[in-house]
């Protein structure tokens, strides 16, 4: 019996861990789209140069992040389905996170740019807020 409480928190902690870092990558990414949302409205503006090359570093890493962030994702997910009392939580990362294979494809309209900036970071805030929802839940456990 003790090996089972045991096993249990050790998977707890292991799914907690899991959506920390998830959480954290996602976050990261959310920042960076921001950034580069800040930069795209300079941008349209007439910002030059320099305003096209960092909305577009930003979005560099930006992606770098969310590729992170969607493995991590799996990553919470599976350690998620080793906690027995949660199996009913489920984060598909399809859903929220699909943008991710084609958000970064050639841009030829700033303000374009900018509207899948804004849908990204859409997104990106309705998977942190899953992940935060259920992180929450397992602390209440």
């Amino acid at each position: 019996m003790g090996n089972k409480v045991y096993n249990c928190d050790k998977e707890m902690r292991e799914a907690m861990e899991a959506g920390q870092r998830a959480l954290s990558l996602l976050e990261r990414a959310r920042d960076c789209l921001n950034s580069a949302g800040n930069w795209g409205i300079w941008d349209m503006l007439g910002g030059g140069l320099l305003s096209t090359f960092m909305k577009q570093s930003k979005m560099k890493d930006a992606e770098g992040l969310l590729q992170e962030a969607r493995s991590a994702l799996k990553c919470f997910q599976k350690e998620l389905m080793d906690v027995e009392t949660i199996a009913e939580f489920h984060i598909e990362t399809g859903d929220f996170l699909s943008f991710a294979d084609y958000f970064f494809d050639g841009f030829i309209v700033d303000w374009l740019v900018q509207s899948r900036i804004s849908e990204a970071r859409r997104q990106v805030e309705d998977a942190v807020c899953k992940v935060r929802y259920i992180l929450n839940q397992l602390q209440q456990m």
